[in-house]
């Protein structure tokens, strides 16, 4: 039987343990297509050191493909589904996979990609395109019997939009990914969190490329059962919670925004009382955002604060924030805060420093295939920074304030702005081009670009741009708003000075965290 759903297949199979908004997958149903699924990957005989490529939307078929890959010890990559042929083709060339799941809305900017990296197999769900393996065929060759269980688990590898102008690959930490020495030992550290979790099933809302989301699939790996939603609609989401009387969910301020939007009348339409934990992350929630959610779901509101390649670093509950409002909350072990000033030295309490984390277990941050990029989060072995700027109270609780990196946050993805200026750059009217982040209402920031014209009498105009970025770069990464500038202030070292840049675009000194 499989691992995640073994016991649950014996003590209540008829039960519900997955649902999409197509499907409701029962645990001895779940545990029959993990068996073949589990066996139908290591059939392929991928090479050690292959990965998987999932590049597909939220659904119960996704959620399979990344079970079925810790399964079988296998590491999967996430990948984001609004990406370009161009854009999937590097990570899956970066990460070596040697396969790629798609779905009917990815199938064919996937099949483009792998045949870009020379990925020989392409499996795919509810699509008859030519060149894609289907998934029923996939499960079919796969037996129905307990798979090997004495492999290495093996972490996935998440990519981020590269500040340098390329993704990044980020593996996950053990503070998200439970160390173990065999599939067997793994799938048993997730039953003993699940023990400690919110009993009641749990629902993913944001997309499952993302590491947050994720942890829901390794959530149902343990024992508890899961709802996905192919997209956020506020309505669709309260009306989900109370049909399956959901107990968890993470959100990001988007969404939370997206909910309170609602008419008040669609809001007491449903029943949320059973939410026990909704974690948030993603970027900075607004003060009165967070009040108005906790004073209608109550104080079951976690906030998480880390990177995808560190894990969570900070949390505070509902109850602390209320008196610390703004905070991110005190540092978690295995991670103690460094507060370090201009001149390389640690700040005291209350001093505004670039925060530094030092792991106690000395392995720090890793960044797949980069040591420089790796060494340059490091202030030194096992003490990295996620590149901002904040505090520490007399009560040990950390507040924001401000960021190192030229990173932006919009709708709670990381949007790095060298990406998009390599593209904007190669417009043969652009002379010169920064991209920065600028208010953007409910999605917290939007992106910009500041265009230095090569014949200034004759700028481009922004739709030309516009039509270019879109050429090379997926939808969310393309500014939405172009400004032709004079100058860029680059210094005698070619270095721009982006928070100058972003100074009068914002109204009142920019402050991260409420």
């Amino acid at each position: 039987m499989s691992l995640a759903a073994a016991e649950k297949a014996k003590s209540t199979p008829d039960a519900m343990a997955l649902a999409d908004e197509n499907v409701l997958i029962t645990w001895a149903e779940l545990d029959s297509l993990l068996n073949r699924a589990t066996h139908a990957l290591l059939a392929l005989g991928l090479q050690p050191g292959q990965r998987i490529g999932v590049f597909a939307h939220n659904g119960a078929e996704t959620v399979l493909a990344y079970l079925a890959g810790l399964h079988a010890g296998i590491s999967s990559i996430p990948i984001n589904f609004h990406l370009t042929a161009e854009e999937v083709a590097y990570i899956l060339t970066d990460a070596q996979a040697g396969l790629l799941f798609v779905g009917p809305e990815t199938a064919e900017v996937g099949l483009a990609a792998a045949a870009l990296a020379a990925v020989p197999t392409v499996i795919g769900w509810r699509t008859d395109r030519e060149g894609v393996r289907p998934w029923k065929d996939f499960l079919e060759s796969g037996a129905d019997v307990e798979p090997p269980t004495r492999q290495p688990p093996r972490p996935y590898l998440h990519y981020t939009s590269g500040t340098t102008g390329r993704p990044k690959g980020a593996i996950t930490p053990p503070t998200m990914f439970p160390a173990a020495d065999t599939v067997a030992d793994f799938f048993q550290a997730l039953r003993d969190q699940v023990a400690l979790a919110a009993p009641g099933p749990g629902m993913v809302v944001g997309p499952l490329y993302h590491t947050g989301p994720l942890g829901s699939t390794r959530q149902l790996g343990g024992g508890k059962p899961l709802v996905t939603v192919r997209r956020f609609d506020p309505e669709t989401v309260l009306a989900t919670i109370e049909r399956y009387k959901i107990s968890s969910v993470l959100m990001v301020p988007t969404h939370f925004q997206r909910l309170l939007a609602l008419p008040a009348a669609a809001r007491a339409k449903y029943d949320v009382s059973s939410l026990m934990a909704v974690p948030h992350t993603g970027a900075a929630c607004p003060r009165d955002v967070k009040q108005a959610m906790i004073e209608w779901f109550g104080p079951v509101l976690m906030e998480a604060y880390g990177g995808t390649e560190s894990g969570t670093t900070n949390m505070i509950s509902s109850e602390e924030w209320l008196k610390k409002p703004g905070s991110v909350g005190k540092t978690l072990p295995p991670f103690e805060l460094l507060v370090i000033g201009e001149d390389s030295g640690e700040l005291p309490q209350g001093g505004v420093g670039q925060l530094y984390f030092r792991d106690t277990t000395g392995r720090g941050i890793i960044y797949h295939n980069d040591p420089e990029k790796t060494a340059a989060a490091h202030l030194r072995p096992g003490v990295f920074t996620l590149g901002e700027v904040g505090y520490v109270d007399e009560d040990g609780y950390v507040f924001i304030t401000d960021r190192v990196s030229d990173m932006i946050v919009s709708g709670g993805v990381n949007i790095y702005p060298a990406e998009t200026e390599q593209v904007l750059i190669r417009h043969p009217d652009v002379a010169d081009v920064a991209v920065i982040g600028v208010p953007g209402g409910a999605m917290g920031e939007e992106v910009k670009a500041l265009v230095m014209a090569r014949d200034p009498g004759h700028p481009p105009q922004p739709e030309e741009l516009d039509a270019f970025a879109r050429q090379h770069l997926a939808g969310f990464k393309c500014p939405r708003s172009y400004d032709i500038v004079a100058d860029l202030g680059r210094n005698a070292m070619g270095k721009v000075n982006k928070r100058q840049l972003r100074r009068p675009y914002w109204p009142t000194e920019r402050t991260i965290g409420g």
